[in-house]
């Protein structure tokens, strides 16, 4: 769902400048004396002026008169009179054959006023909220249930508490025609917030990048390449998780649940020492390693049991490789009181003992997946999770936690996942008044990567890296490197890179990471590899040992291994930048789950 955007209280040209260049298509001017963001006819000349035609303009009138209006309509060469007050349509009649679009503003709280509002005589309606004596900008929401009734019928705008942060989810829940943005965008009522403005256009441009996406296809990538017996279950998955981003509720308990229970937003920390380490450009960490469970995985898995839940299914699976997003599905299964069952590759369990313990100790049942040549890791148990689906598909949810996997579980994590980048993006403006030239984070499957990378990937000033693992190096064969070392095929229900040999066959994976032993790789990723959007590098088993060794001596945080890869690269990228430039790294997890594995390097 496309919606075009008013930014209402203008009162410079300076605001309708930034307003136009970010995309909006209505600018309004409040005629009322009695709002602060008021204009008088000579303000809203200038202001038209300066944008010339380059925006549509929307006159805001409360006690005007009928000829007042007529004649700021001709004069400012407005688009639309917006009828903010008691106006009714013996009052419109009077305006006569006016050039230009009547809006009505409305209020709805009961069925009453949504029958009125359907046969209000006007061009569109727009539904605000109450405002209490007050004019405008009260940054209340206004009820969106009855809004999205009166949409399947009338062209609404949606007005009241409208925000960057909600705007998504009002666009989702209303399907309006347009939405009105004012107080939630400004510093104070005659000063609109700049940077505000722009993160609004840039949500809305990622979720319609998103709903682009809906088909599961990323060029060639993605897809559903499963059994039969499961496709009805992602066609229902598809559509509940859909309506649950239109959902108002479930979005305000997923949000609160994060910031309750997990402890979100996590900091986005400047690594001073580790900046002068390296003697180049400056590295922030997404301290992600802060969550509940100690890694991004429960920012996919809350939504996931939430998505659950609506749909009725009582038990979850999983399959995890660190054993992080075993721990965050357990949780999350205890918390809602769901069963759990998670599949573990055997050589994973031996590496990740204390995630093993730490899922037993939740309450879920851990079982261990065991082949008969080669070590299980990560790929045989998702394969064993993908047959137990196919087995109990009528009560079960598969909680995948990397961001592949067929449609629309690709695009799911990385909706819920992509938390990690608005955050950091809102908070590097916030410190450094700018976004990064870098952002980099390790790519197994790529959740927390494609979370990292969400709202950036339309930036194009902003590099994107990922970092693969190389294990022993991509010339020995023993890695994990997908897009380094691999080729296309089809794995796990998806198209993407994949490590297989000549006959298709999958082979054997390597890393001193238990999360980034997997053969392959999210079809995003794929994607932007191919388009060129994105930079993957291989990083070898001792490169991240030795950036984790470093970011515990310096900084005095032990990353997870897999975070370590995303370290190292970054170390490397800072030294060849300047000092003003900056890198943001996700530092996905933290490292307790991998000392026994770094000891056991470092004894080699």
């Amino acid at each position: 769902m496309k919606a075009s955007v008013k930014i209402c209280g203008i009162s410079s040209a300076e605001d309708a400048l930034a307003a136009l260049g970010c995309g909006a298509e209505f600018l309004g001017l409040i005629f009322e004396p009695k709002s602060p963001r008021a204009v008088t006819p000579k303000q809203a000349e200038e202001i038209a002026k300066a944008v010339g035609g380059r925006a549509k303009l929307v006159g805001v009138f409360v006690s005007q008169t009928a000829d007042f209006i007529k004649d700021a309509a001709k004069k400012q060469n407005l688009f639309a009179v917006q009828l903010h007050g008691g106006q009714n349509a013996e009052f419109v009649k009077s305006l006569g054959a006016l050039d230009a679009e009547i809006w009505k503003v409305v209020w709805l709280e009961n069925e009453s006023d949504l029958a009125e509002a359907e046969a209000f005589e006007a061009d569109r309606i727009l539904v605000d909220s109450k405002s209490g004596g007050s004019v405008g900008g009260t940054g209340k929401r206004a009820n969106w249930e009855l809004a999205a009734r009166l949409a399947k019928k009338r062209k609404v705008i949606l007005a009241g508490g409208i925000s960057p942060e909600n705007v998504r989810e009002a666009v989702n829940a209303v399907c309006p025609c347009a939405v009105d943005v004012n107080s939630m965008v400004e510093d104070s009522p005659r000063k609109k917030n700049h940077l505000k403005i722009k993160q609004l256009f840039e949500n809305l441009k990622e979720m319609e990048n998103t709903q682009m996406k809906s088909n599961g296809k990323f060029g060639v990538y993605g897809g559903q390449y499963v059994a039969e017996t499961l496709m009805p279950a992602l066609q229902e998955l598809e559509r509940e998780f859909y309506r649950a981003m239109g959902d108002a509720d479930f979005q305000d308990e997923y949000r609160g649940i994060l910031r309750d229970y997990v402890g979100r937003e996590t900091p986005l920390y400047f690594a001073r020492r580790l900046t002068e380490h390296c003697g180049g450009a400056q590295i922030w960490l997404k301290r992600e390693d802060l969550n509940h469970t100690g890694a991004h995985k429960v920012n996919n898995t809350i939504g996931q049991a939430l998505l659950a839940r609506r749909m009725g299914k009582r038990r979850l699976i999983a399959e995890t490789g660190a054993g992080m997003h075993g721990v965050a599905t357990a949780t999350v299964a205890a918390l809602f009181g769901m069963e759990c069952e998670v599949f573990m590759g055997a050589e994973d369990i031996r590496r990740q003992a204390q995630n093993a313990a730490r899922m037993d100790m939740l309450g879920a049942k851990l079982t261990a997946v065991e082949i008969e040549n080669g070590e299980a890791t990560l790929k045989d148990a998702m394969n064993e999770a993908l047959r137990d689906w196919v087995a109990t598909v009528e009560n079960t949810f598969y909680v995948i936690g990397t961001a592949a996997g067929p449609h629309p579980y690709p695009t799911m994590v990385k909706e819920f996942q992509s938390i990690i980048g608005r955050e950091a993006k809102a908070q590097l403006m916030e410190k450094c008044g700018r976004l990064p030239d870098q952002v980099v984070a390790c790519v197994g499957g790529g959740s927390n990567a494609i979370g990292l990378y969400a709202p950036f990937i339309d930036e194009k000033g902003v590099a994107i890296y990922g970092a693969e693992a190389a294990g022993q190096g991509i010339e020995t064969g023993k890695h994990s490197a997908s897009m380094q070392g691999g080729s296309v095929g089809v794995l796990h229900g998806n198209k993407t890179y994949l490590l297989q040999d000549e006959y298709g066959q999958i082979m054997d994976t390597y890393s001193v990471s238990a999360g980034l032993d997997y053969p392959g790789v999210g079809p995003e990723h794929a994607y932007m590899k191919d388009t060129g959007r994105a930079t993957y590098v291989p990083i070898n088993d001792a490169q991240a040992v030795h950036a984790f060794r470093t970011l515990c001596r310096l900084e005095g945080i032990i990353p997870a291994l897999e975070s370590s890869h995303a370290v190292a690269l970054a170390m490397e990228n800072a030294k060849n930048l300047s000092k003003d430039k900056i890198i943001v790294v996700s530092l996905s997890g933290r490292g307790d789950k991998d000392m026994n594995s770094v000891m056991e390097y470092l004894r080699k």
